[in-house]
């Protein structure tokens, strides 16, 4: 896994072409997906961001360990790299370093349709983050979801004590609050940029974990992914990180640059704002001690998705949420799109009883609009 020796002027030249290019969007870059939605919308950034420039995943020219060491430098230490799900800053020169390094994440996990790291796919800068190497493999080709055990780093770099904030199951895994956003919406770029065209492998996200047992183009879980989005906002690392590989590959994430492209993909909103919804769910009901179930409304002003909010207090301890106001997700708090019409809540304590309500809402953002008179309500006892 060591590249060919390179001359470190060629690195801080990297930088320096890099650092004096404009950053941003191009001027008409996503004129040809103006007010579209749904499929009409995927087909659109499919065509505006595929064809991009390719480079090798090793070589002693140009290759991906270069390109990242410029998208994903430390900001507070420019000789360094930051680690996605534990945020460890590292030498960027470590190259994995006999494993005492860091490595190359494929956050679309490339036994996920079996790309592998040739040109192409497999080496799209867009999918690839750096990592420590022992959570690397921690994370393995696991789906991405909710709850499980707390994951500790037993070898982590000098300066850190192994807390990671991340959780695993068997087949999931669950990166650190601050960082679900990021993943999520490297996730919905690798669906929309794969379709299958030019021999390319065709991507597609699925609504449940351990998506691909024998190398099926598939990652999950989509419900927890957007929900994700909606609650952890872009960042000003991200829009740097994809200003910089644009700068390399000629394509840009769309749902950095445009967070509500993701809604009007899979969220059910359009480009137009839409009033308070008028339905609430019916047949409201608690499946397993963790699953709650509903009907969703299929007429009047349909919601995009619902706020889905528990307490071991009572009713009167959930409070409404406010319109324009995104709330984080936590253990008895999540976002679920409409359509779904089951969710789950985890980890939850035993032997207590849980009270439940589910606030419909329409749009995203800072036009995210609750319907919070009489919420459908309900309970659960987890023994």
């Amino acid at each position: 896994m060591v590249k060919k020796y390179k001359t470190n002027f060629n690195y801080f030249c990297l930088i320096f072409v890099v650092n004096i290019l404009k950053a941003g969007i191009p001027s008409g870059y996503y004129d040809s997906a103006s007010g579209l939605d749904d499929d009409n919308l995927k087909s659109a950034l499919n065509n505006i961001i595929d064809g991009h420039t390719e480079f090798p995943y090793t070589s002693s020219g140009t290759d991906v360990w270069d390109i990242l060491k410029v998208s994903d430098r430390d900001p507070n230490n420019s000789n360094n790299v930051l680690c996605v799900y534990t945020q460890y800053s590292m030498s960027a020169a470590d190259e994995y370093n006999s494993g005492n390094g860091w490595s190359r994440e494929h956050v679309w996990a490339k036994s996920h349709g079996d790309f592998g790291t040739s040109t192409g796919t497999g080496t799209d800068v867009h999918n690839l983050k750096p990592a420590d190497v022992s959570i690397n493999s921690t994370r393995n080709n696991r789906d991405f979801d909710e709850g499980g055990d707390a994951v500790t780093d037993s070898s982590p770099p000098t300066g850190y004590n192994g807390s990671t904030d991340c959780f695993k199951t068997s087949t999931t895994f669950e990166p650190p609050d601050s960082l679900k956003g990021d993943i999520a919406r490297i996730i919905f770029y690798m669906v929309v940029r794969y379709e299958g065209e030019n021999s390319e492998v065709d991507l597609e996200m699925v609504n449940y974990a351990d998506s691909s047992p024998s190398g099926e183009p598939y990652h999950g879980v989509q419900s927890t992914l957007y929900s994700w989005h909606v609650a952890d906002a872009v960042s000003s690392f991200e829009q740097n990180r994809n200003d910089v590989i644009y700068s390399y590959q000629g394509n840009r994430n769309p749902f950095i640059d445009h967070p509500e492209y993701a809604n009007y993909i899979w969220g059910g909103e359009s480009p137009t704002t839409n009033s308070e919804p008028t339905n609430h769910v019916t047949n409201l009901s608690v499946g397993r001690v963790i699953t709650i179930k509903w009907t969703d409304p299929t007429s009047g002003v349909l919601p995009d998705g619902y706020l889905i909010k528990a307490s071991s207090v009572g009713y009167s301890s959930i409070t409404n949420p406010s319109d324009g106001t995104v709330e984080n997700t936590t253990s008895t708090s999540k976002y679920v799109s409409y359509g779904i019409e089951s969710t789950t809540l985890s980890p939850l304590s035993n032997n207590n009883t849980y009270y439940i309500k589910l606030f419909p809402y329409t749009n995203s953002g800072s036009n995210i609009d609750y319907k919070t008179d009489s919420p459908m309500q309900t309970t659960i006892v987890v023994n």
